[in-house]
């Protein structure tokens, strides 16, 4: 791939993919293009089983970039919104997705994250969506995901505030699941990551779906979207070496399939 402003390395079964636009990170036309290509490239990558997203030099993504939001037109604003199809594709990867949070996520870097299904904060890092104070709000998934995150009230506040979260904070708030010391998140999402792909990734992949399917929609439809992911996973590879394994007293060997 011809990446202008993300980086990926693949070892381990794990790729991690850092966005790489100096001074901090912030997302333009370019950096939609690259996500866009690598979450296409790594939705078809049967070695990769799981995936971190993190940002050069203790920067996560610092947002939009202000010089692409200004062109208010309808026409430049379709293709910013595209940031919302990189995060629909970072769901629908059967792979696990952990955003090592490794300084400031802020609007669209916040949105980022929120797409990712386990995130990691390192302590001196900050998250929020300050994007009222340029009398805009946050439009590429942040008023969904983080209501569905944190429900309606606690969410509305956080974006019509704009302020910065500090690290714990947003672990109290749910935002978060876990903060680190700055110097061990690398290393430790990285190792949680290996962890995940010696996992059965297809039940991963299916649980995904119904986690992120399911929500929001009535029960019985939920139930039902279960029920064909169900067939779905007992005819996979994993399962019949998972219960195997079982019967068998022995570690299991999955292998994604």
């Amino acid at each position: 791939m011809n990446l202008r402003h993300l980086r990926v390395e693949i070892a381990d079964g794990v790729a991690t993919v850092t966005l790489d636009r100096p001074p901090v990170n912030a997302v333009n036309l370019e950096v939609i293009d690259d996500f866009l290509a690598v979450v296409t490239a790594l939705g078809h990558d049967r070695a990769v089983r799981a995936v971190v997203i993190t940002g050069r030099d203790r920067r996560f993504c610092a947002g939009a970039d202000i010089a692409m939001m200004r062109d208010v037109s309808r026409a430049n604003h379709e293709r910013v919104r595209r940031w919302v199809d990189v995060q629909a594709g970072l769901e629908a990867l059967t792979q696990p997705v952990i955003a090592a949070i490794n300084g400031y996520a802020f609007g669209g870097g916040a949105e980022l994250a929120l797409a990712c299904d386990v995130r990691w904060m390192a302590a001196d890092a900050a998250i929020g969506f300050p994007e009222i104070g340029l009398g805009i709000f946050p439009g590429a998934g942040g008023t969904q995901r983080l209501t569905r995150l944190l429900g309606p009230a606690r969410a509305l506040e956080v974006m019509v505030s704009g302020r910065r979260l500090a690290a714990a904070e947003a672990l109290e708030l749910g935002l978060v699941q876990r903060v680190l010391a700055p110097e061990a998140l690398a290393a430790e999402a990285r190792e949680f990551a290996r962890e995940l792909a010696t996992k059965p990734t297809r039940a991963i992949g299916l649980l995904k779906r119904c986690v992120y399917g399911g929500w929001g929609r009535p029960l019985a439809d939920g139930l039902e979207l279960e029920r064909q992911a169900v067939f779905e996973v007992i005819a996979t590879r994993d399962a019949a070496e998972g219960l195997d394994a079982f019967l068998e007293k022995r570690a299991p060997r999955f292998t994604g399939e």
